[in-house]
């Protein structure tokens, strides 16, 4: 094992050590969900509609930007490392340079600016534009991402990774909400460290 691989491993244990218990089991209950909503799909052509980006903004709101993050970093590296936590069972480091490889790459990145902007204020309308923003960091990356399979044609690649997912998106979205707000008074938000 190189110096550089023993840093990076010194760095995940680091990470792990500073989590409470309580902390480290809601960041893998958070991964565990993204990878069961993954499983939720509705195959389409060439990204599936699935309920994974709704988990990714709930890690977020629930998790807040660090734990969120981190929860999202655990599920994209448990499916590079070869375990079936993509959409249809799906696994790889493949699937992360694939077509839809930006928006799972987006995940950490979303999920940490929901709980950042929700950390900072939780009325409703912060959580409705948390959420917005964050869905919106996924689709964009997942278009850029997509267009270099398409020829480089950004706009097939808005039309087919980004606005025909508006509508089912604008429903996770008003659903992460309404779940936010249901819950976020008796389960308030995790810490972060």
């Amino acid at each position: 094992m190189s110096v550089k691989q023993n840093v990076k491993n010194l760095k995940l244990i680091e990470v792990f050590s500073k989590l409470k218990t309580s902390q480290l089991f809601w960041v893998l209950s958070f991964s565990l969900l993204t990878f069961l909503s993954a499983q939720v799909v509705v195959p389409v052509q060439p990204v599936p509609f699935t309920l994974q980006t709704m988990i990714v903004l709930l890690s977020g709101a629930f998790l807040g930007s660090r734990n969120g993050m981190i929860s999202q970093v655990v599920y994209i590296a448990a499916g590079a490392l070869g375990i079936p936590v993509f959409a249809e069972y799906s696994f790889g480091f493949a699937k992360l340079i694939g077509p839809t490889g930006g928006y799972l790459l987006a995940f950490p990145v979303a999920a940490y600016v929901v709980g950042y902007l929700i950390e900072r204020k939780s009325a409703t309308w912060m959580v409705a534009l948390s959420m917005l923003v964050g869905s919106l960091i996924i689709l964009l990356s997942g278009s850029l991402f997509l267009s270099i399979f398409l020829n480089g044609d950004m706009n097939k690649a808005l039309f087919s990774g980004a606005i025909i997912f508006s509508i089912w998106d604008l429903i996770k979205i008003t659903a992460a909400i309404s779940i936010y707000k249901a819950f976020s008074k008796k389960y308030p938000r995790l810490p972060n460290i």
